[in-house]
């Protein structure tokens, strides 16, 4: 918990990113990649955020992660 602290006040702001980068079939993943299969890089501290090409937006925190893979579950159920 103290650590979110100093991540939020003192720790990087993530606002440069790399251009998407998507990983190719049958190549190894990387953490980020695993999500949506495309990934950005923050440009200042180099962590790794899945992106979503469709929406065209970073999934910078956990909960959108997982509000991400709802709604492919629900589209796949339709």
């Amino acid at each position: 918990m103290l650590d979110k602290f100093f991540d939020r006040f003192l720790g990087c702001w993530h606002r440069h990113y790399s251009f998407p980068i998507t990983v190719r079939s049958g190549s190894r993943r990387v953490q980020a990649a695993s999500l949506t299969g495309t990934y950005v890089v923050c440009l200042d501290c180099g962590k790794e955020f899945p992106y979503d090409w469709r929406e065209m937006r970073v999934i910078a925190s956990q909960e959108e992660g997982r509000e991400y893979s709802r709604s492919l579950a629900a589209k796949e159920a339709a």
